[in-house]
């Protein structure tokens, strides 16, 4: 029959007959397993430690690279040296301005446009030299010459200035201002006659001076009567340059200290004015220089 009896129990080896294994102190294993999680947590936290200061260490010199690269290109550094300089230093014709040349509307837009902020049409006249200019003026005294101008030349000979619109009325100083007056009496007629004179400040231009020895200069951008007090400016503003005009022996008096302002008359009063791209203002300021009146 099968043996049913009951295993012997641990707790009481004697009385079962075997002898407990005593080569190993109680709780062994149970040390070894602390110890083996003990070790492997060590080297997680060591391993996770180095991974950590490597990932800084590899941050702290991209940033370091990446400071080098913005400093080279953007400041002081190493990579400065090789960068060239976007800044371009103008030339000293972006600077440069004579507003004392004698140009004419075409030529001198770039000057009148910064100075005065009117940029004058491409159709207006263009220059003549100082040779041509004088040949235009004496080709003028001699278109006229059929109205009884003289022969001599414009630069020393006694001159009276008709417009061209209104051929009836010439320049003639009226109190301090210049104006545009029939020559009906003696007294407008002598009024009316200038010394046409080598310019003061441009000697290929015109001044005009009057019997008493006063010059016709610009003030305030009027026409007028003064005394000349020697200053550079009443020079300028009593110097004017001839230029072509549309009209057959017709001239166009451009100031030398305002280039593209040229001499008009407005409401019979003779004014310095921007060119105007008008058939208006070209029969305002074109004048015939043609025999003294007086």
């Amino acid at each position: 029959m099968p043996d049913s009896s009951p295993p012997p129990s641990p707790n009481s080896p004697w009385e079962n007959g075997w002898n407990p294994d005593t080569s190993r102190a109680p709780g062994t294993r149970r040390l070894y397993l602390a110890g083996a999680l003990a070790v492997t947590t060590i080297v997680v936290c060591v391993t996770a430690i180095v991974v950590t200061d490597k990932q800084t260490d590899d941050t702290s010199r991209t940033k370091k690279a990446d400071a080098t690269t913005s400093a080279g290109a953007d400041g002081p550094g190493l990579l400065s040296f090789a960068s060239p300089s976007n800044q371009s230093t103008p030339t000293p014709d972006e600077h440069k301005s004579n507003p004392g040349s004698a140009k004419t509307p075409g030529s001198t837009t770039s000057t009148a446009a910064a100075e005065h902020s009117s940029k004058p049409s491409a159709k207006a006249p263009s220059p003549s030299k100082s040779t041509s200019s004088h040949g235009s003026s004496s080709g003028s005294s001699g278109s006229s010459g059929s109205s009884g101008s003289s022969g001599s030349s414009s630069s020393t000979a006694w001159k009276s200035i008709r417009s061209v619109n209104y051929p009836d009325r010439y320049w003639q100083v009226s109190g301090d201002f210049v104006k545009l007056n029939p020559a009906t009496s003696a007294a407008a007629r002598r009024a009316a006659t200038f010394k046409v004179v080598k310019g003061l400040a441009n000697r290929s231009c015109y001044s005009f001076t009057t019997a008493n020895g006063t010059y016709l200069r610009h003030r305030n951008f009027i026409l007028r009567a003064e005394r000349n007090d020697g200053s550079p400016l009443f020079k300028q503003d009593a110097t004017f340059c001839p230029r072509p005009s549309p009209y057959s022996g017709a001239v166009m008096l451009e100031s030398v200290n305002y280039p593209g302002r040229f001499l008009r008359h407005q409401n019979f009063q003779l004014r310095l004015d921007r060119y105007q791209d008008s058939t208006l203002y070209r029969s305002d300021s074109a004048f015939r220089l043609v025999a003294g009146l007086n």
